[in-house]
């Protein structure tokens, strides 16, 4: 053979394999990945249920998102869900002929391995199937051996997707799957934290910079880096012009404008409620005990997808929240003036643009020696100290720690501040800021409406609607009214004598005569029941608790949801029970809901991710009173915002209409509570600082009246400029039959017959 011949026939060889060689080792590769031989792969239950963390989703009564519970922040939405921009942006960017493949694109497969071949980069030829495949069932790799093992197990996985997923299935699971960054899983998620929608509602703009972050979510992210989003967003925009999905016209007008971003970091300190969220979290674990999943397994709510139905109203909500917040920071600044605090002050050798920080003077508020073992104390508990011991570091260490000034960052209510303190200033700080907490309830379905457990929950964890328990003063009053008038009719006309009363020491069981006192030391004449309660008279009080005695009371608190410790002993009257405002506000549900106890309840019903429901929840009722005796608490609390301790709620918030109520102000005035029922709403107000020993100095400062009501106020303002929220103004309903006399003219007029029908008989 000729050497011209041997070279044609070597270059017909090479030809054909350099033309069958790619094909045949494509094809082999496939063949070995389907095998198995490059790993194993997905079976068919894995494929028609591809393993993914769904959040748990919380709403609120209204179906407004509360927040989530996630490893990741995905929940996932129907095809029908999309905004048709999203997926037209979508294919004509990612993969042109989506709707015409079966996984893979040959066209776009030949034009990447030309450009491989030729160093110049002609587009990628993953198709959105593929890209799906990757994301569910293989890893990333930078070995390029691995890698390429990986991509020929994307096109079996691929195909196998094809064959058991609509076109439509697949590109909502892509959308589902992908991950936007900043805790944004999943379009749905995107939309809410880039843009503050929904995924049907995203505008085309939006869409193309979401499909944009497709290629490179870091690189072309709008919030990271906008003049790269915005530059990709308008690459997206020619895509769709390219594929006949805009005009011309349409698609010059759309890369004029600009990137507008509503962006809203997911964290789970942020949003609505988040003291409820966290309670409701630890709900959960025990929930998730018992309930389990067909196949006996537990529960995750961090990645099964739960929906949980609250009873929160999510416009209630934001109305308590807004109420703490216009309030509390005006209390805590007449709180800093009254113990003659400057909190800023100015330091010639800082930057004029920094602020120094100064602690107030808690040696002031506190008796000698009792702060020293209240910085001890919150010293131990903190995350500093744990840290320390952990390691197990010296005492002297520790302490060196705690008085070496560091940067931190603190809470105040004109913002965070970045700032140079010692941990010990810093605990200082924190000790002197009033806390509050408040919670909203149906009294006849026993729903919680709203929840507020504190100030600030990214600084301050604590609950103060569930987990604290403090003295509730006069607001315990009540079931001291309401167990002598149950126990022997009085009317809120019968009038008592302003003089102290004495609690024998060998009749009640007590160390020494105990001789309640009223506020003042104001005595003499007599009070009728209506006057005294609205007033928050002691000795009337005590007067009661000697006619029916302490146990007779407590069973009363009891029955109306009072759970913790209350002893049997005759200073309950004047409230020393430390009590929750969960509880309270479910006590005093009961006078609204004419002597029947309702449990409050936050839990409506829970649900899996397919909407099969787990778990329905109803509240506990139990009678305690009867109607007609409710009814006649009712109306001595009205007393107390009509003419007594909560008149302001008249002159200073305008309110017209009947509201019963109780203020509530414990020893020191280290704690203001407020009660406020109407007809269909209960709400309770509890405000003071961590420790008890820190508090106003001044009655008319440190009283519930002031301390609590107003947050009411506020609170009961907004909830009635909101007319779709329903809630009444109406009178409270009468009973039909009323066997007590609540006219005190009536009252007064039969009693002075009944007298002198007495002496005729004489």
């Amino acid at each position: 053979m000729s050497v011209k011949k041997k070279l044609s026939s070597w270059f017909i060889r090479l030809f054909w394999m350099a033309i069958l060689g790619p094909v045949l080792g494509i094809a082999g590769g496939v063949w070995f990945a389907s095998m198995g031989l490059f790993g194993s792969l997905p079976s068919f239950e894995e494929l028609e249920n591809p393993q993914q963390n769904l959040a748990t989703e919380i709403y609120a009564s209204d179906g407004v998102l509360l927040g989530k519970f996630f490893y990741e922040n995905r929940s996932p939405v129907a095809y029908d869900q999309l905004s048709p921009h999203l997926v037209n942006a979508l294919i004509s960017t990612e993969d042109e002929r989506f709707r015409e493949h079966s996984a893979i694109d040959a066209k776009s497969l030949a034009r990447a391995i030309a450009g491989a071949l030729t160093g110049r980069s002609a587009g990628g030829g993953s198709t959105i199937t593929q890209q799906l495949s990757k994301m569910l069932f293989t890893d990333v790799s930078s070995n390029i051996f691995q890698r390429v093992m990986q991509k020929f197990k994307e096109w079996v996985i691929s195909v196998r997707l094809e064959r058991n997923f609509t076109k439509d299935e697949i590109l909502t699971m892509y959308l589902n799957k992908f991950d936007f960054l900043y805790l944004a899983v999943g379009v749905k998620s995107a939309a809410r934290i880039y843009f503050n929608t929904t995924p049907d509602q995203l505008t085309i703009e939006q869409a193309a910079v979401l499909v944009g972050m497709a290629k490179n979510p870091s690189l072309y992210n709008p919030k990271r880096f906008p003049e790269y989003a915005f530059k990709r967003r308008n690459v997206v925009f020619g895509q769709m012009y390219r594929n006949g999905t805009i005009s011309e016209v349409e698609r010059d007008s759309l890369v004029t404008l600009p990137i507008e971003l509503d962006f809203k970091r997911t964290n789970h300190n942020d949003g609505l409620a988040p003291y409820f969220r966290e309670h409701l979290r630890k709900y959960m674990k025990d929930w998730l005990k018992d309930h389990k999943k067909p196949d006996g397994t537990e529960y995750n709510i961090y990645a099964d997808g739960l929906k949980i139905y609250t009873t929160i109203d999510s416009r209630m909500q934001q109305y308590a929240e807004e109420a703490v917040a216009s309030y509390m920071p005006i209390l805590q600044e007449q709180f800093y003036q009254h113990w003659d605090v400057e909190v800023y002050e100015e330091d010639e050798e800082v930057d004029e643009d920094e602020e120094k920080f100064t602690h107030p003077p808690f040696d002031e508020a506190l008796r000698p020696g009792q702060v020293d073992t209240l910085m001890l104390t919150a010293m131990k508990r903190s995350e500093r100290h744990r840290k320390l011991r952990r390691r197990k570091a010296p005492e002297e260490e520790i302490e060196e720690v705690f008085n070496t000034p560091t940067q931190m960052n603190i809470f105040t209510w004109t913002g965070a501040v970045d700032t140079t303190l010692t941990p010990m200033d810093s605990i200082l700080h924190y000790k002197y800021l009033l806390q509050t907490g408040m919670m909203s309830m149906d009294p006849k379905t026993g729903f919680i409406k709203a929840w507020v457990g504190g100030i600030n929950h990214h600084y301050f964890q604590y609950d103060h609607v569930k987990e604290a328990k403090r003295q509730v003063g006069s607001t315990f009053k009540p079931f001291v009214y309401a167990t002598a008038i149950d126990q022997h009719n009085y009317s809120p006309c019968m009038k008592v004598p302003n003089v102290q009363v004495i609690f024998e020491k060998e009749t009640w069981g007590l160390e020494e005569d105990w001789i309640p006192r009223n506020s003042g030391e104001k005595y003499g004449g007599e009070l009728n029941l209506k006057e005294a309660l609205a007033n928050s008279v002691n000795t009337i009080t005590a007067y009661l608790m000697k006619q029916v005695g302490p146990r007779k009371v407590r069973k009363m608190a009891r029955g109306m949801g009072l759970k913790g410790r209350i002893p049997a002993a005759p200073s309950i009257c004047l409230g020393t029970p430390d009590v929750s405002i969960y509880e309270m506000v479910g006590a005093y549900g009961t006078f609204a809901n004419k002597g029947i106890y309702t449990s409050p309840i936050f839990l409506n019903r829970i649900e899996d991710k397919n909407g099969v429901v787990l778990d329905e929840f109803s509240p506990r009722t139990t009678e305690v009173l009867s109607e007609d005796k409710a009814y006649v608490m009712l109306n001595l609390m009205q007393g107390v915002t009509t003419k007594g301790s909560g008149i302001r709620l008249r002159w200073k918030y305008g309110f017209k209409n009947q509201i019963a109520g109780k203020t509530g102000t414990t020893q020191n005035q280290s704690d203001g509570w407020f009660m406020g029922v109407v007809p269909n709403l209960v709400t309770g107000v509890w405000t003071g600082a961590e420790d008890r020993a820190v508090h106003f100095r001044t009655i008319t400062l440190g009283q519930g009246a002031h301390m609590a009501l107003p947050i009411w106020g506020e609170y009961m303002t907004r909830v009635y400029e909101d007319a779709d929220l329903g809630i009444s103004k109406a009178d409270f309903e009468a009973p039909n039959r009323l066997t007590i006399e609540l006219d005190c003219d009536k009252f007064e007029k039969e009693s002075i017959d009944f007298d002198d029908e007495s002496e005729e008989e004489f």
